[in-house]
C-alpha cells in the first residue's frame, strides 16, 4: 500500500468514508462557508461534462456558494448560462467576464493605474471569480468545466482539509490518474512527457534547490483542481498565461509554509484533451513554453539562480535523455495494466516538447518578469470596494436575465451523460 509522504502533506484515499466526511463538512461549513469556482468558456456549457457537474453539485449541501465565470460572446449566450445554473440550490453567481458591466469596472480600475484588461483567458476568469468567492466563503474550491468523471467527492475532498482546523491546511491540490476510457490509455501528456522529465533535468543542471524539490513533491502539478482559503486567494498573483497551474504553485510556495500545503487523491480522472499544436504558439506546445518560462522566472526569483543561454542548451540535452527514460517506464506500466500505449508516438511528442525549450528560454531572456495579474490586495488598495462593485454588477446582469420579458430562449441542451460514482465507476441510473 502506498503510504508515501512528500515535502507537502499527501492525503491518500485508503477507502475513506465519504458519507462521514460529508456529514462533518456540512457542520463545519455552517461556521466557515465554502464556495466552488468554475471558470468556463460558453462553448463548455454546451458539452455533456458540465451537465454532470451541475447534477452532482445539486447534492453538495456543504457547498454554500457557486461562482461561475463565463466568457460569452452575446447576451443570448449569457442568458442561457444563467438559466442553466439557475437549477442549483446554492447561492449562485454567473459572472459575464466580458460583459459591459464587468468591463466598465475593469476600465475604471485601468484609469486608476491598474490594468486587468490586458490579461485574457482562464487567468482573468479565475481572478474575477476569486474576488466574489472570497466575499462569500472562507474556503474556495476551483475546478474546470470539462471534467467527465466528476462526482461529489471532488469538492468534498478538496474542501474538507481546509475546514478541519486541526489540520492547519491553507492550500489543497488534487492529484489523480489521468486514464482515457475509449480506448483505455494514459493521458496527461504534458505532465508525463514534459514536466516530470523537465524537473529531473533542472535538478541535475542546477543541483539541489528547495523550489524544485517542492514542485517534485506534487504528484500532478498541472491539475486544475485545488482549494484555498479566502485569505490566500486575496494575496496571490494569478498567472495570465497557459502556465497558470505551475505559476500558481510558485505563488503558494512564496506565501505559505510547506506544512500548510497538501495534495489529495481524487482517484480516476478525465477531461477534454488539447491538441499538440504545430509550433510553440499553439496547443500543448504553447502550454509547455509558458510552463518553462514560469519555472525559469521562479528559480531566479526564489533560488537566486542566474540562467544563461548555455544552461538552456544543456537543459535541452538533459531533458531528451530523461524523457526517453520515462517513456520506457510508462511503456512497462501501461503494458502491465493492458493500457493502449504507442511508444513511438510518445517519443515523437517528447521530441516536439524538447524543441519548445529553446523558444521558452529566448522568451524568458527577453521578458523575465512574465505575465501575472496583480493580487487582490493591491487591487483593493486602489478601489477598496472593488469586490462589492463586481458582485453588484453580476447581480444586476443576472437580474436582467430573470426579469427579461421576451420570447423564451431555448435552454442549453446536452446529451445524456453517465453519472459517476465516488470510485470512478458508472453509477446505476
Amino acid at each position: 500500500m502506498d503510504y508515501k509522504q512528500e515535502l507537502i502533506t499527501t492525503i491518500h484515499d485508503f477507502g475513506c468514508d465519504l458519507d462521514f466526511l460529508e456529514e462533518q463538512l456540512v457542520k463545519l461549513s455552517e461556521d466557515s462557508p465554502t464556495a466552488v469556482l468554475i471558470p468556463a468558456l460558453y462553448e463548455e456549457l454546451e458539452r455533456p461534462a458540465i451537465f454532470g457537474i451541475r447534477e452532482h453539485l445539486k447534492t453538495c449541501a456543504f457547498v454554500k456558494t457557486v461562482v461561475v465565470c463565463v466568457y460569452a460572446d452575446t447576451q443570448a449566450q449569457y442568458t442561457k448560462a444563467v438559466q442553466f445554473f439557475s437549477e442549483l440550490p446554492q447561492q449562485t453567481f454567473v459572472i459575464w467576464e466580458n460583459g459591459t458591466r464587468v468591463t466598465q469596472i475593469l476600465e475604471h480600475l485601468n484609469d486608476r493605474g491598474l490594468s486587468i484588461l490586458n490579461f485574457k483567458g482562464k487567468g482573468r476568469a479565475v481572478w474575477l471569480g476569486l474576488g466574489i468567492a472570497s466575499l462569500q466563503a472562507s474556503a474556495i474550491a476551483l475546478h474546470d468545466a470539462d471534467i467527465v468523471t466528476y462526482n461529489r467527492s471532488y469538492p468534498l475532498k478538496l474542501l474538507f482539509p481546509l475546514l478541519e482546523k486541526e489540520f492547519g491546511i491553507a492550500f489543497n491540490k488534487a492529484y489523480y490518474a489521468r486514464l482515457g476510457d475509449s480506448p483505455r490509455n494514459l493521458n496527461g501528456r504534458v505532465a508525463r512527457l514534459f514536466v516530470t522529465p523537465l524537473l529531473t533535468a533542472l535538478t541535475e543542471l542546477f543541483g539541489y534547490r528547495q523550489y524544485l524539490r517542492y514542485l517534485s513533491a506534487y504528484r500532478y502539478p498541472l491539475s486544475g483542481e485545488f482549494a484555498l482559503t479566502s485569505d490566500l486567494a486575496l494575496n496571490i498573483r494569478i498567472p495570465g498565461n497557459w502556465g497558470l497551474e505551475i505559476g500558481l504553485l510558485a505563488e503558494v510556495y512564496r506565501s505559505l509554509a510547506e506544512k500548510r500545503i497538501a495534495q489529495i487523491d481524487l482517484g480516476i480522472f478525465d477531461h477534454k484533451h488539447q491538441v499538440i499544436g504545430n509550433s510553440s504558439q499553439e496547443g500543448l506546445q504553447k502550454m509547455c513554453r509558458d510552463i518553462l518560462r514560469s519555472l525559469l522566472r521562479t528559480l531566479t526569483e526564489t533560488e537566486q539562480v542566474v540562467i544563461g543561454r548555455d544552461h538552456i542548451h544543456a537543459l535541452r540535452v538533459k531533458f531528451r535523455r530523461e524523457a526517453q527514460d520515462y517513456t520506457r517506464q510508462y511503456f512497462v506500466d501501461a503494458r502491465f495494466n493492458n493500457l493502449q500505449y504507442d511508444r513511438h508516438q510518445e517519443e515523437v511528442i517528447t521530441e516536439m516538447f524538447e524543441k519548445v525549450i529553446i523558444d521558452a528560454g529566448e522568451l524568458y531572456f527577453s521578458d523575465p518578469a512574465g505575465a501575472q495579474i496583480p493580487d487582490w490586495t493591491r487591487a483593493l488598495a486602489v478601489v477598496p470596494d472593488l469586490r462589492e462593485q463586481l458582485r453588484d454588477a453580476v447581480m444586476k446582469d443576472m437580474g436582467e436575465v430573470h426579469a427579461i420579458a421576451c420570447p423564451r430562449i431555448e435552454p442549453i441542451i446536452v446529451p445524456p451523460v453517465p453519472v459517476f460514482g465516488n470510485n470512478g465507476t458508472v453509477a446505476a441510473q
